[in-house]
């Protein structure tokens, strides 16, 4: 946006202070200094019981394990750390990141592609939960390193927890090795495998600059304060959690829980009290029809039909006792979710402020460390993915009539290039600026709209563009459909593109709605008929939906909860 608009402005004149860190290592010490004796995580022991460790054990203990690493060898080396979301990964990820290179991979990964991102990466050392180590040794003949290190980050031989012991010994007999390193902020030191929807996974280059340029844009704009304690929910090894639900939260001094697993949500929420949660929208949608469907069942009828939002229909003396209720649900202190990695129903972000807990919807991508735009403490709008981060600059390249271009964005977060590969650097790219493959438009007031991935855009033979998720947005809202992808299909009869769906009914609803025990495949799919008919009749012709396919099992999804729009998911024709 070469000509800010005025909100832009006013909006920058608002920043909050933040203090200045050059790296991760710099940042961790300052924090340490700031916060010492405040809790940095929350965590249970053996027994059960939920302990503290404070910002100056956890300095100790990522100071003693990264002299050990030193004295093992892996300085300036790769290092690759995949588990669950723990306090042991969260002090593995800094030790790596400082002392060498760091390769956070995905947990959910088959062991073939855990082997083949250790071979891309060159890594010389792996942390992992037991389940990995394992698994990584029965493939070891894969493994193009020999002489890969393998450190158990539970309890075991060779485990984190000897190595941290290690460290502090060789500390005590005064070795300074990992206090005396000195990090090049705009040197590669984090090596990301993409998880994205589409393509096959490029690693893309991080510096300490771009991450730290990232923490200190977001603190500027959404209040992360020694009172804020987090449940990290989402895989740790995701740009989007490891920078805004780990880094931002030392940077300000909060503290961290780790859920336990998507079925112990609600139960963390209670034992850990959180007040901020990072999540994807698939968490708060289901949320919003658990609260929704437990305010119906309490609530006389009468309420709901108002033609009002239900907080609004209500007496104003049961307001009060009704959010909470609603918040109690979620452990008496939640005030805020940042919503990100797919597209928000506004409906719901709408709602569930009413209840009282706000809903910032961001952007970002892992090219960008990640986060490009976010809707903040000052200004927000629901339907939007918010207004440009702090030193963050965003424009559409070529938008059509209507607006629509790609986003292409520039700043101090955009990554260094992707890694061994210049050609794919060169393609996204160009003068400075990156080009996201996102399609999108931005309004007067510079608030943008995500519309599509430019690769997911249907082409039609008449040169008609159709978005996906337009109708993908459409398909969600109706209570018989629990999940759906709309794809491009060839059309031999038309020697045409169109569109076909591929759909995951939501039976309980339909069991609802018949008033049958189970209702059969013909009567399922003559309810989705009706509900693509009703989508059809509000759409012009060339985006109807021609034909669909029921499934009888959850669409395959990227570990952020995305719905992969190629692989299996992509085999629609019967």
């Amino acid at each position: 946006m070469e000509n800010k608009p005025e909100l832009v402005q006013k909006l920058e004149n608002k920043y909050m202070k933040t203090y200045e860190i050059t790296d991760l290592k710099d940042m961790l010490y300052k924090a340490t200094e700031k916060f010492s004796k405040k809790p940095a995580f929350k965590v249970k022991n053996e027994n059960g019981k939920i302990i503290e460790i404070s910002y100056e054990q956890f300095r100790n203990d990522v100071e003693a394990l990264g002299t050990a690493m030193i004295k093992s060898g892996l300085k300036n080396k790769k290092i690759a750390v995949i588990g669950k979301n723990s306090y042991q990964w969260s002090v593995a990820y800094m030790a790596s990141v400082i002392v060498g290179i760091v390769v956070p991979l995905d947990k959910e990964l088959h062991i073939d592609d855990i082997v083949n991102f250790l071979n891309v990466s060159e890594s010389e050392a792996v942390f992992g939960d037991s389940k990995y180590v394992e698994l990584i040794k029965q493939n070891l003949d894969k493994v193009n390193n020999k002489e890969l290190l393998l450190i158990n980050m539970e309890r075991a031989e060779n485990s984190l927890e000897t190595l941290i012991q290690n460290g502090k010994e060789l500390i005590a007999e005064n070795d300074t090795n990992f206090k005396e390193i000195k990090i090049n902020p705009d040197e590669m030191r984090i090596l990301l495998f993409t998880s994205g929807t589409t393509g096959s996974s490029k690693a893309v280059c991080l510096s300490h600059k771009n991450i730290c340029e990232n923490i200190r844009s977001v603190a500027g704009i959404v209040k992360v304060s020694p009172k804020t304690k987090v449940l990290s929910i989402l895989p740790i090894h995701h740009t989007y959690e490891c920078t805004l639900g780990y880094l931002l939260v030392i940077y300000s001094g909060g503290c961290i829980a780790h859920c336990e697993g998507l079925r112990y949500i609600l139960n963390n929420m209670q034992e850990y009290k959180p007040t901020l949660i990072l999540c994807v929208p698939l968490l708060l949608d289901n949320m919003y029809k658990k609260i929704m469907k437990t305010l119906r069942s309490t609530l006389p009828e009468k309420y709901f039909n108002k033609g009002k939002h239900i907080i609004d229909a209500i007496p104003f003396f049961l307001r009060g006792i009704v959010k909470g209720k609603i918040k109690k649900t979620f452990g008496g202190k939640l005030n805020t979710f940042i919503v990100g990695a797919a597209a928000m129903n506004p409906e719901v972000s709408y709602s569930i402020d009413k209840f009282g807990m706000r809903v910032l919807q961001g952007y970002g991508l892992t090219e960008c460390s990640p986060l490009v735009a976010g809707n903040n403490d000052f200004y927000k709008r629901d339907d939007s993915v918010g207004l440009p981060i702090p030193n963050v600059q965003y424009k559409i390249a070529n938008p059509n009539q209507e607006g629509v271009g790609e986003i292409i964005v520039k700043g101090p977060n955009v990554m260094l290039g992707y890694y061994k590969n210049e050609e794919a650097t060169k393609e996204v790219i160009k003068d400075g600026w990156f080009y996201t493959g996102d399609l999108g438009r931005i309004d007067e007031n510079g608030y943008l709209y995500i519309t599509g991935r430019s690769k997911s855009v249907i082409v039609t033979t008449n040169g008609k563009n159709i978005y996906p998720e337009e109708l993908e947005y459409y398909l969600n809202e109706e209570e018989a459909i629990s999940e759906a992808i709309v794809l491009g299909v060839e059309d031999k009869k038309s020697n045409d593109t169109i569109v076909k769906a591929k759909i995951f009914p939501n039976v309980e609803a339909i069991k609802e709605m018949l008033k049958v025990e189970m209702p059969t495949k013909e009567q399922i799919k003559d309810v989705i008929t009706n509900c693509i008919q009703k989508i059809n009749a509000k759409i012009p012709n060339y985006k109807h939906i021609k034909g669909f396919k029921i499934v009888d099992k959850e669409l395959e999804k990227t570990t952020t909860q995305k719905i992969k729009r190629y692989g299996s998911n992509t085999k629609i024709d019967e």
